[in-house]
């Protein structure tokens, strides 16, 4: 259910101009074979995660793996086509994005494991502005950023949400903002890694599909509103350990 209703929505937005944030251009799926083997080490690893846990919560056949592979690299190429060039000893400003797409994985899995419905679906949020924050991989070296700020390798993500949520949790939870201020790290850095995986590893299957859902259906916002959510509901386990 909660499949076709993320899919119709998108679909019906990404048809209206004012909607569409992003130019899509045009791509046409390659149908190679696509091996693991073709990946890097990390990409390799994020495969062998997504359909170990696909099969765990019964979303994905034996040959899911190719499928997931099929898509992955169909989504690096259709990227592509929207990134600058820029030359710099960075990690992050390889021409491959450093890190596993989870977003995409996220989707495969609720699509239970079908890769033309998947690629279509992303192909069509990538228009919207609410990738540019659900979906990490789609702004990496992006034309559709300033030089400056691709140049210094900090994803939107950082400077806006994260930013944000740590002017909301001063005001909304100053005990924790407090908490982080003293143990010396910043709540943004929590936020990020829970951001970049989807929640994965943090919270259930359904949860991650629902914060998925808010996000497209309320706006990239509520990312900022979930985030602030659960270390509120996370307050006083972070004050106990602060304590400690």
């Amino acid at each position: 259910v909660l499949a076709e209703l993320i899919e119709k929505f998108v679909s019906h937005l990404s048809e209206s101009r004012t909607d569409c944030y992003f130019s899509s251009g045009s791509y046409k799926a390659m149908d190679a074979d696509v091996k693991k083997e073709n990946f890097s080490s990390v990409q390799q690893l994020g495969v062998e995660m997504t359909v170990r846990y696909g099969k765990y919560l019964n979303l994905l056949k034996d040959d899911a793996e190719n499928g997931l592979c099929f898509v992955l690299m169909n989504c690096e190429e259709f990227l592509k086509q929207q990134q600058r060039t820029v030359v710099s000893p960075l990690c992050c400003l390889q021409e491959h994005y450093a890190g596993y797409d989870w977003f995409a994985s996220s989707i495969f899995l609720i699509m239970s494991g079908d890769r033309e419905k998947t690629l279509t679906f992303l192909q069509q949020f990538s228009r919207l502005l609410v990738s540019a924050f659900l979906w990490l991989p789609r702004l990496h070296l992006s034309m559709h950023l300033p030089v400056t700020t691709v140049e210094y390798g900090i994803h939107p993500v950082y400077f806006c949400s994260a930013h944000h949520i740590e002017m909301l949790l001063k005001a909304e939870l100053p005990l924790v903002c407090s908490a982080f201020h003293m143990s010396g790290f910043t709540p943004s850095q929590i936020c990020l890694q829970w951001i970049t995986q989807c929640f994965w590893n943090y919270m259930d299957w359904s949860e991650i599909c629902h914060y998925i859902a808010i996000c497209i259906f309320l706006g990239p916002d509520y990312q900022i509103y979930i985030c602030i959510s659960l270390f509120r509901h996370l307050q006083q386990d972070i004050l106990k350990h602060t304590e400690a």
